[in-house]
């Protein structure tokens, strides 16, 4: 009669312990919160993979490397197209307070597909080609990984108020909407000013 009753036991038992393992992947969405902020997120880091040391002062035909990233925290695999403009001082940039993309074209498109919870870098490595005069930068070019990008309508005026020929290189974010079948601005962007010296 003992025997009956370890045996009982001992089925009972290994029964729970399998039906725990069985139920686990359930249990765990119960247990665990749901997430409840969902966001992308877009930086630029320096050539170390840091935020600090970024290239400012711009040096004719001089390659310099940053690296792109998205974190995609939508809860779902997103395709994201990151647009790379240029602007001077007097030209549209986006702007965060009306969320709204800058109206300058694109020189160059990047896209990404960026799986739920993961991380997408790349590295940019970039080069201007412009003549400088005493009062403006004239562009002919912008060389992004071996890529020539046609910048010949592009100028930089002095700013005797900075003391510098001053432009933003911006990477603004757009995420594809399946209901409008299209990229839509995604309200992140992220730039890097320059100052162009002489070469």
């Amino acid at each position: 009669m003992t025997s009956l009753n370890e045996y009982s036991v001992l089925f009972v038992t290994v029964t729970g312990i399998l039906a725990l393992l069985v139920a686990s992947p359930a249990l765990s969405r119960l247990l665990v919160p749901p997430r409840t902020e969902f966001f992308t997120e877009l930086w630029i880091l320096d050539s170390n993979r840091r935020a600090e040391d970024y290239p400012f002062n711009i040096t004719r035909n001089h390659n310099y490397t940053v690296f792109l990233g998205i974190g995609n925290r939508l809860g779902h695999c997103s395709y994201y197209l990151v647009k790379v403009k240029f602007r001077n001082q007097t030209q549209s940039a986006p702007d965060s307070f009306n969320r709204t993309s800058s109206s300058l074209p694109a020189l160059y498109n990047i896209t990404a597909f960026v799986a739920d919870e993961e991380v997408w870098e790349t590295p940019l490595t970039f080069s201007f080609d412009y003549n400088e005069t005493p009062s403006k930068v004239e562009f002919y070019s912008l060389t992004l990984n071996n890529v020539v990008l046609d910048m010949k309508n592009y100028t930089v005026a002095w700013s005797s108020e900075k003391n510098g020929f001053l432009g933003d290189l911006f990477f603004e974010l757009w995420l594809w909407n399946a209901a409008t079948d299209s990229f839509q601005y995604h309200e992140r962007f992220v730039r890097l000013r320059f100052n162009m010296t002489s070469s």
